[in-house]
């Protein structure tokens, strides 16, 4: 493991990478906007990052575990619940950036094949975060309900980044809330009930 101004460094430049695929998209970040962005010379990105693969797949687990760190805290503190959880999805699911890392290494992985292992192995480890974070939830979902949940989040990140409007924003939510109900056994709807009005 690096040491702390080592790690501090990698999560600067990763950062700023991410920031980069916000704004500008895949195929504008390079090396030197990256390392701009960063505040650092490119030597050091390269040092840190030898190839735009290593980087990619850096990229797709710091994003990832992020988001999956964070739901993973909140359940383990009893303050997620289903609503929540299904509310953070559909936040993530609009962020462009993890779509766009996650379709570049899909590319990548065609023609190398160590990132098609790597695509592989970070499938599953999601896999095994989801699974986590349902039976915090007081669940016991089948792989085929995780499977099933994690495939319906790629499509609907995948297509907004196509669409990038607020329609494909609003339908990120609405998936991440019927997926949440449909493929978590147990779940109680996501949307909260309305209150009653009193009769005067």
């Amino acid at each position: 493991m690096p040491a702390d101004g080592s790690q501090d460094m990698r999560l600067r430049i990763l950062d700023a990478a991410l920031g980069l695929l916000a704004g500008q998209g895949f195929m504008e970040v390079t090396q030197p906007k990256i390392a701009k962005a960063a505040g650092v010379r490119q030597s050091h990105l390269t040092y840190y990052f030898p190839t735009r693969s290593e980087l990619l797949k850096a990229l797709a687990v710091h994003s990832i575990e992020s988001m999956l760190g964070s739901l993973a805290a909140g359940a383990s503190t009893g303050k997620l619940t289903p609503a929540l959880f299904a509310q953070l999805s559909g936040e993530a699911l609009a962020d462009k950036r993890r779509a766009r890392v996650m379709l570049g290494l899909i590319v990548s992985s065609e023609e190398d094949r160590e990132i098609k292992q790597f695509m592989r192995d970070f499938v599953a480890r999601v896999r095994v975060t989801l699974t986590g974070v349902a039976r915090l939830l007081g669940r016991e979902p089948d792989a085929t309900s995780i499977a099933a949940l994690h495939m319906l989040f790629i499509g609907a990140t995948v297509l907004n980044v196509a669409r990038d409007d607020a329609n494909s924003r609003r339908e990120c939510a609405e998936i991440a809330r019927l997926a949440v109900e449909t493929f978590l056994p147990g779940t109680p709807p996501a949307t909260e009930p309305k209150a009653r009005r009193r009769k005067s």
